[in-house]
């Protein structure tokens, strides 16, 4: 059966690597916070209650559809479509179009931002291949009217930051839950990750500056993937709860 992603995309690398899902992590983490959408989060109470796992979820999904054939992939977006519809039902009005379509482009978005910081630049052919699995998966939910180039995707981008975030009471509350579930010095990593991965707009909202130590961490970290001593830093500074999960996720490197 036909794979949803060629086994020889640039995606299936980006996807299959612990590391740059960890950094697609941190970044999803703060623009849920700033979403204006976010209240939808919060209506079912799952956000709140357990940042970490539903963050954790979402990225665990677009996974799931990467490494699937096209049968299994679309069974997984057409749980998706079930789950959203039962709480639009609840809440007795729908999730907004952009809505749907900021999350897409986050993932997207991250995707490159992560690769490229933990490894290399990316040809435009790359992100474009990058454009083409996500184009399909928003597709495949129902979306209209989607970035066909990854140029386009630049500028739609762009303009869904500026729109669709904003610092608000949701935002304040839920960065207050991640330094619960995380403990101070792993929020604190939280922080210098987000500082040096984040869209200049998106840390202008939360008022990190672009500067911090995960410059200085970052080469330390590749040089001990090398070293193939990363795994006890991970160890370190993962949840316990979560570091079966995140090692579950690493098919590239194992």
């Amino acid at each position: 059966m036909k794979d949803f992603v060629d086994k020889h995309s640039i995606v299936r690398n980006i996807w299959g690597n612990s590391d740059t899902i960890l950094l697609i992590f941190a970044g999803a983490s703060a623009e849920f916070a700033l979403n204006k959408a976010v209240d939808w989060l919060y209506f079912t109470g799952q956000l709140p209650k357990d940042p970490l796992s539903r963050l954790f979820s979402t990225v665990s999904y677009a996974r799931q559809i990467v490494f699937s054939d096209d049968e299994s992939a679309l069974k997984a977006i057409q749980k998706i479509n079930t789950i959203h519809t039962s709480v639009e039902n609840k809440r007795g009005k729908p999730i907004p179009d952009w809505a749907y379509k900021d999350v897409l482009y986050m993932l997207i978005d991250y995707s490159l931002r992560s690769y490229e910081l933990l490894e290399r630049p990316l040809s435009y052919s790359e992100k474009q291949e990058v454009i083409n699995v996500f184009t399909k998966v928003g597709k495949d939910m129902g979306l209209n009217e989607l970035p066909k180039t990854y140029s386009y995707f630049d500028e739609i981008r762009k303009q869904h930051l500026k729109q669709d975030l904003n610092y608000g009471a949701y935002t304040k509350d839920l960065y207050k839950q991640y330094r619960k579930h995380l403990g101070i010095i792993r929020y604190k990593l939280l922080l210098e990750t987000q500082k040096m991965l984040l869209p200049k707009h998106v840390r202008e909202l939360l008022k990190l500056r672009k500067t911090g130590i995960m410059y200085l961490i970052i080469p330390v970290y590749k040089w001990c993937r090398y070293l193939k001593i990363d795994k006890l830093l991970k160890i370190l500074i993962l949840p316990t709860a979560y570091q079966k999960d995140i090692k579950a996720l690493n098919i590239i490197n194992t």
